[in-house]
């Protein structure tokens, strides 16, 4: 059976910060025309770093969306033309204050495919070297260290609710442990 819907039409319907929401007209596989909401966002980065005994530095900011301070990995949008490595070497730099000598491409996600083309690039940083944070001035970020284990066992037990960071902890324990 055939899945793919044609655009027909698009309008943006709200111009904000961050998102983009348009209002388009598709055609659908079965010939109706139907309608689609999707906000477009410019992607996104999300690091781990890991330090050399293996514990994880997590940033622990307030999210409005959900009124409440949240355990996450270093992460931010890309900024226009911006490559994702660089973003995430920015990010990291910005948020925690490190640097890594050694940054692996774990992969991309889709946070919400229904709804957001938001794609979100993963990376794993060993070798840190520490540095100064250097927090946007609408940013509030304390950074915490927990051991790359616990963390696995905080997403299993849904402590860590944040999917971007839920993901990377998965993805980098199966890395780092396919390698010993």
């Amino acid at each position: 059976m055939e899945l793919t819907e044609k655009k027909l039409s698009s309008e943006e319907i709200f111009d904000g910060v961050a998102i983009h929401l348009y209002r388009d007209e598709v055609l659908l596989p079965n010939g109706k025309q139907g309608v689609r909401e999707v906000i477009r966002h410019p992607g996104a980065v999300c690091v781990l770093p890991i330090t050399d005994e293996g514990n994880i530095i997590f940033v622990n900011q307030f999210r409005y969306a959900f009124n409440k301070v949240t355990l996450e990995a270093p992460a931010g949008k890309l900024d226009k033309g911006e490559l994702p490595l660089e973003a995430a070497k920015r990010e990291l730099r910005e948020e925690t204050g490190l640097s890594a000598n050694n940054i692996i491409y774990l992969g991309e996600m889709y946070t919400t495919p229904a709804l957001i083309d938001e794609i979100i690039h993963l990376y794993l940083a060993t070798d840190l070297v520490s540095g100064e944070q250097d927090l946007d001035e609408d940013e509030f970020i304390n950074v915490s260290e927990i051991p790359l284990t616990e963390a696995v066992d905080m997403v299993m037990n849904g402590s860590i609710k944040d999917s971007k960071t839920q993901t990377l902890i998965l993805k980098a324990e199966k890395h780092l442990n396919s390698r010993k």
